[in-house]
């Protein structure tokens, strides 16, 4: 199996992304080693070493990804015997003739504390964890956006991704058998907010596989209550005209991504 090494004397995010991203147009497995923090040239050389017995280990010349603002480190990456791929060579000289301007590259500016963003995306972390499950009504009037969809529907996960990778303050509501009665109706500490809505749903025979691993055999997982709750909300939303989301086939990032789409919230990511 071929390697793919991402490399950075950051974080190593902005070359894992570009190199992921374009290994997944291959129908290929890869053994992917990432190393952020490579800071001086010693560190290079060890890096070096791996990458060399990656090859005599494998036979296939390892591709390496990498991101290095530091000159003399690059230069030592630049000599391993993988096949190398400088995203920052590669980009920003193109980008220096199109602006006119000459780049200032610095150490740690995309993804650390002094990012621009920084303190939103945490404050935006903190609201999602204090307003999670229905837990916290009382701020909703802060919300960006109100995921709302029965139990084990990604309501959770999509809130936290939101707010880290994007800063969007996002609450979630569940609706439980115990709100279903005759006709689920929309509570009243979510209508005065009915705008901030966004229902999510997923097919009833993945969210009882979902549940019965959390709650084998047990009246909320099985398959005729997970229909009847789905039955329940996916009416709702279509009598109130809350825009909604089969989550089904779709991972946290496809899901956030759909919902900003739809919705039009801005991203405050940079």
């Amino acid at each position: 199996m071929r390697t793919a090494f991402y490399i950075s004397d950051g974080t190593a995010i902005t070359s894992e992304v570009f190199g992921h991203a374009l290994l997944s147009l291959f129908p290929v497995q890869f053994n992917h080693k990432t190393y952020p923090f490579i800071e001086t040239e010693e560190e290079a050389e060890k890096i070096l070493e791996k990458i060399s017995e990656s090859f005599q280990d494998t036979g296939e010349r390892p591709l390496v990804f990498y991101t290095i603002v530091n000159v003399d480190v690059r230069k030592v990456i630049a000599k391993s015997v993988g096949i190398n791929y400088n995203f920052l060579d590669q980009f920003v000289a193109p980008l220096e003739k199109v602006l006119g301007v000459p780049s200032k590259p610095e150490k740690h500016r995309t993804h650390s504390i002094h990012e621009t963003t920084y303190d939103i995306r945490i404050e935006a972390v903190n609201y999602a964890l204090a307003n999670d499950d229905g837990s916290n009504l009382k701020d909703y009037h802060e919300a960006d956006i109100i995921l709302v969809g029965v139990s084990r529907s990604g309501k959770t996960p999509t809130s936290l991704y939101l707010a880290l990778q994007y800063g969007i303050k996002a609450a979630n509501y569940p609706f439980t058998e115990d709100d279903m009665g005759d006709m689920l109706k929309l509570p009243s500490a979510l209508r005065r907010y009915k705008d901030k809505l966004f229902g999510l749903t997923i097919h009833s025979e993945r969210l009882h596989q979902i549940r019965s691993e959390r709650r084998a055999n047990s009246r909320y997982a099985s398959l005729q209550q997970c229909r009847m709750e789905l039955r329940e909300v996916e009416n709702l939303y279509r009598r109130e005209k809350i825009p909604f989301l089969n989550s089904t086939k779709y991972s946290v990032e496809e899901i956030s991504a759909k919902i900003l789409a739809q919705t039009g919230l801005q991203r405050r990511k940079y």
